[in-house]
């Protein structure tokens, strides 16, 4: 598990920097800026969930079942949340209409809330 959440981490890492580099620039002048500014919020999340992957993967003090929860919680949650924010922020690019991604986006974070209080509570009750 822990391999897996490496290499989940530094992909989510990698392509936060690609596509937060490409919103900067590439999309900067196809885009409102509040567009610009929910696209941002994809790849803030994307990259704070990158680093917790690569945190978790080197800590040893939470169960293998813990792990193994929190990781599918947050590949799917930022899959989802960063996901559909990407695509409906670019809209005006794609021509898609994506409106029923609206009500999708806070399933993807509540996964990743779930993720969240999973680990505080092993932390709780591990007392580690």
């Amino acid at each position: 598990m822990d391999r897996k959440m490496a290499i989940a981490g530094t992909f989510f890492g990698l392509t936060a920097i690609i596509l937060g580099a490409f919103g900067a620039h590439a999309l900067k002048a196809s885009l409102s800026l509040e567009q610009l500014s929910s696209f941002e919020t994809g790849v803030k999340y994307q990259m704070y969930h990158a680093l917790l992957l690569l945190l978790l993967s080197s800590y040893s003090n939470i169960t293998e079942k813990v792990k193994k929860t929190v990781f599918y919680l947050v590949v799917f949650g930022v899959i989802v949340f960063s996901g559909s924010i990407y695509m409906l922020s670019t809209r005006p690019i794609s021509g898609l209409e994506l409106k029923f991604l609206g009500p999708i986006t806070p399933i993807g974070g509540l996964l990743l809330i779930l993720a969240w209080i999973l680990l505080m509570l092993q932390f709780i009750n591990k007392k580690v």
